[in-house]
């Protein structure tokens, strides 16, 4: 994974290049237009350049109204880079830089980067008070001889029929009502769950459910049951019955993510020796609601609600683990 530029420490890039400024939580279809335009403007010949900021600039101003980050900085970083930005350059929202007013904001990065052009979404604002507006920003960057363009919003259908605008707060909504498979067609992709796997307390294989238990950065959907498309750290991909939630049953008290591998079939996968049982990266894709989590009399009540559940999932995983797979088809 190629690392982030933090602002002030960049390269030679002169001419040529496309800016682009966001917090870009989740890299959504609407920032995936965002670096298609840039590519457009600039060719192959020219640099993308995106000014990410992290964390949150709502963390430095009201922490308590900031948003829940959709993935860690890194991942948001990496996915840029394969979308093919040529530099991800951190921005640190620190109190100079949110006090800038938006000319003065807008001097700096053209003095900065002197790019051919900044493409920017219909809602953005910058500045102090977020007083500047896609207006505001093609005039003060006319002055100065760049050229900007605003990019329309991209409207993603859901399963209830309903259109929304593909945005960071929309797909967080999605995720916090467990509608993961929705929250996939704003992405463009399962929402992922990515992290290392860690030791848990072993209830799972006393039942004969054995689970790899995920310390991950990424937003955690609704308490519940879901299909998943796992990727293994050798790129193979195997299903996964997922628990999201703090295990009632069991008086659980800390909300977390734990999978249960099977192969197509929907039997349980074999699990690596005691030696490289935790420790190792995985990704867990959502790409489907099974069932809310529920708190059942015993735990010979919950394996047999498991064994279900994992019969359901084989179904929705199996025909994605072949090959190459699209939300269309999910």
């Amino acid at each position: 994974m190629t690392s982030p530029e933090h602002h002030g420490q960049h390269g030679e890039d002169r001419g040529g290049v496309a800016l682009t400024i966001g917090n870009f939580d989740g890299v959504h279809l609407g920032h995936r237009a965002l670096i298609e335009r840039c590519r457009a403007r600039v060719g192959s010949e020219g640099k993308v350049i995106a000014l990410a900021f992290h964390p949150h600039p709502m963390v430095k101003l009201s922490p308590e109204h900031a948003p829940e980050p959709i993935e860690a900085f890194a991942q948001r970083a990496d996915r840029l880079l394969r979308l093919g930005v040529d530099r991800v350059v951190e921005l640190s929202p620190t109190p100079e830089l949110l006090g800038k007013s938006p000319q003065a904001f807008v001097d700096e990065l053209i003095d900065a980067y002197e790019p051919r052009v900044i493409v920017e979404g219909h809602d953005f604002h910058f500045g102090k008070r977020r007083a500047g507006t896609p207006v505001v920003l093609r005039e003060l960057a006319g002055l100065r001889g760049v050229d900007v363009e605003i990019v329309r919003p991209v409207e993603v259908a859901l399963t209830d029929q309903s259109v929304v605008t593909a945005s960071s707060t929309i797909t967080r909504w999605l995720l916090g009502n467990g509608r993961v498979r929705d929250a996939a067609f704003v992405l463009g992709r399962p929402h992922e769950l990515v992290g290392e796997v860690v030791q848990g307390d072993q209830l799972g294989r006393t039942i004969g459910f054995r689970t790899a238990n995920v310390a991950t950065d990424s937003m955690l959907p609704r308490d519940g049951v879901y299909a998943a498309v796992v990727t293994m750290p050798d790129g193979m991909r195997v299903g996964g019955a997922v628990n999201v939630g703090a295990r009632p049953t069991v008086q659980g008290t800390h909300r977390r993510a734990e999978v249960h591998l099977i192969d197509r079939d929907g039997a349980p996968l074999a699990m690596p020796e005691r030696a490289a049982e935790y420790g190792w990266a995985i990704r867990v894709g959502l790409i489907a609601w099974v069932r809310d989590q529920v708190r059942f009399d015993s735990v010979e009540t919950l394996g047999g609600q498991l064994s279900r559940d994992v019969k359901r999932v084989a179904a929705m995983v199996e025909p994605l683990l072949g090959s190459a797979y699209t939300v269309e088809s999910l």
